[in-house]
């Protein structure tokens, strides 16, 4: 993403990100904050652009958001993703439909080729 491009994706989406970022940049010396930002607001709108959120209803894609910021700031984001979705294999009594979710963090590995 060039400086002078800004994210298109929503501050409910964005926001959580950009956080996730900060706060990987705090915890690891090795992580630079501008350039976390920059990739994860990159990613953020790569994944408002590709409608991989849509289907979620509006709690539910709350949760996967930020279960999404937290896993693509971390040390291995596929991996971390990758483990949530199986996660979900079971069901998960907090989503009102883990099967949707499951299906969204799948696409989300497509989409950011994880």
């Amino acid at each position: 993403m060039s400086s002078a491009s800004s994210p298109s994706a929503p501050a409910d989406v964005l926001d959580p990100f950009l956080a996730a970022a900060e706060a990987a940049a705090r915890a690891r010396p090795d992580v630079e904050v501008d350039l976390a930002r920059e990739v994860m607001a990159e990613a953020a709108s790569m994944l408002h652009d590709s409608l991989a959120l849509d289907d979620l209803d509006p709690r539910d894609r709350d949760v996967v958001v930020q279960a999404l910021a937290e896993d693509l700031a971390s040390e291995d984001p596929g991996a971390a993703v990758r483990a949530r979705e199986t996660a979900l294999a079971g069901g998960d009594p907090t989503l009102h439909d883990p099967e949707r979710a499951r299906g969204t963090y799948l696409v989300v590995l497509s989409v950011l080729q994880l």
